[in-house]
């Protein structure tokens, strides 16, 4: 072992024995929880047992096992378990918790217990940085992301789900039964165990049929549609990685800040959808960085007519890109967007120069819709190109210069989705990273916000870090 070097001498005594602070560097990140915990009022936040019982057994303060959570996701250890090990070997988390060493139920019951201080912890947390004005450009970005549930796509039923289950149970029933039929035929009286087998697993299947019945009568009460034994809350979703199937979970909204990339607002919830989320988040995020003023990105899936109308009602100013739903280009035809709009008439023109005018209104899905119709089509060379019917008609919605004005703002800055991309893509990379590409550890959509709650609180932190060294 010579030129190499050497360790200490494992029963070695030292006359002064080391302090933990000396093991713990002055800019390490335990010291930050230790003092953003130490500086919160956790009964203003809504934390259980700041004021302790005169009787019994003294219990833990609530700002130790909220240090021990918050130092456990940002180091990507989220299970309670795992956490009361850490508490006897780390010695990051010896110095953090005063040598402490919780059980682990006692750590999981604080979580499950605590979710409204939690999640107003996280609230602070934003409210420090907006304090330290982080968030001046008022510029973010909005996206959902999927993340499966403690509730496996068997245990997850809908009426499409239950028919085929029941066709399948009935098909094995009768299989047995021929397979019974054939027995009692065949086989000799000694061998009676296969006839006991086969009568045992008929039972078994018919069992499975009377509970898929109790079921169905329990999703009749569900509005959706869809009911699901382990987690109750959670819902299927599809996913594009998932082709053909769906996985059970809950969608998470959060909205990025552009500047230092960080979470300043999120919701939990099991709506697969992002259509009727953009105006909530949007707002959401507005009172979190506290400005009057702010400009929001996101994808077309946000795309709402109704939802950008709030933003701009509310003064968000908005960059979302339309869906191409319209099927005339791909047919060779003129879509919508190459008729032109003459506001100070009220009227269309057509790609021939001719006047598409007004004629009636309708109510399409709620919305007020102006439609428009060309009555020089039935004599126009290139009809062909532009409808299949007579008449080539336009709807245009009551407040279209709402969406016209989105559509101008994303023509003159044609980076608006890449900056979108950039700020918020690798926010759900980072987090589902942490987690460990699993589901999330507790059920209901209470204690998933609350879980989700801690993982926003550690990623804020981690990042705010990381951008303090740079």
């Amino acid at each position: 072992m010579k030129r190499y070097i050497q360790g200490e001498e494992r029963s070695q005594v030292t006359l002064l024995a080391e302090c933990l602070d000396d093991y713990i560097a002055e800019d390490n990140t335990v010291r930050v929880v230790d003092v953003f915990v130490d500086e919160l009022n956790l009964a203003d936040l809504g934390f259980d047992g700041i004021a302790p019982a005169i009787t019994g057994r003294p219990s833990y303060h609530p700002s130790v096992l909220l240090k021990l959570y918050i130092y456990g996701y940002l180091n990507r250890i989220q299970s309670s378990r795992r956490l009361e090990r850490e508490c006897q070997r780390n010695v990051e988390l010896m110095w953090l918790t005063g040598r402490l060493a919780p059980d682990f139920k006692t750590i999981a019951d604080f979580r499950k217990d605590n979710g409204k201080g939690i999640r107003n912890a996280c609230k602070r947390f934003v409210g420090l940085c907006r304090e330290l004005k982080l968030f001046t450009q008022s510029v973010v970005a909005i996206d959902g992301s999927k993340i499966k549930a403690d509730n496996n796509r068997e245990r997850n039923y809908t009426q499409g789900k239950i028919e085929r289950r029941e066709r399948e149970l009935e098909e094995n029933i009768q299989r047995y039964l021929d397979a019974l039929e054939t027995a009692d035929r065949t086989q000799p009286v000694e061998l009676q165990a296969k006839t006991d087998r086969l009568h045992d697993k008929i039972t078994k299947l018919r069992q499975k049929m009377k509970d898929l019945q109790e079921i169905k009568a329990q999703l009749q009460t569900q509005p959706d549609g869809q009911i699901s034994l382990t987690d109750p809350d959670a819902r299927a979703m599809t996913t594009h990685s998932m082709k053909g199937t769906a996985m059970v979970g809950y969608k998470v909204q959060t909205v990025v800040d552009a500047q230092h990339h960080l979470i300043v607002a999120y919701e939990v919830t099991n709506s697969g959808s992002d259509r009727s989320q953009l105006s909530r988040m949007a707002l959401a995020a507005r009172e979190a960085i506290g400005t009057p003023e702010l400009q929001a990105f996101a994808d077309r899936g946000y795309y709402s007519s109704l939802e950008i109308k709030a933003c701009d009602d509310a003064g968000i100013t908005t960059y979302v890109p339309k869906p191409m739903t319209s099927t005339a280009k791909a047919h060779g035809r003129y879509a919508k967007d190459d008729f032109i709009y003459i506001a100070n008439v009220d009227e269309y023109q057509c790609p021939q120069g001719n006047r598409v005018t007004y004629r009636f209104t309708t109510t399409e899905d709620g919305l007020q819709m102006r439609a428009y119709l060309c009555s020089a089509c039935p004599t126009c060379l290139i009809k062909a190109q532009c409808t299949t019917s007579k008449y080539r008609r336009i709807r245009r919605w009551e407040h279209e210069e709402v969406a016209d004005a989105v559509q101008r703002r994303l023509e003159q800055k044609p980076d608006a989705m890449m900056l979108r991309k950039r700020t918020i893509e690798h926010v759900f990379g980072t987090l589902k990273h942490w987690m460990g590409w699993t589901h999330f550890l507790t059920r209901g959509m209470e204690n998933v916000s609350t879980e989700m709650s801690l993982n926003v609180l550690a990623y804020n932190l981690g990042s705010l870090r990381f951008q303090c060294n740079k």
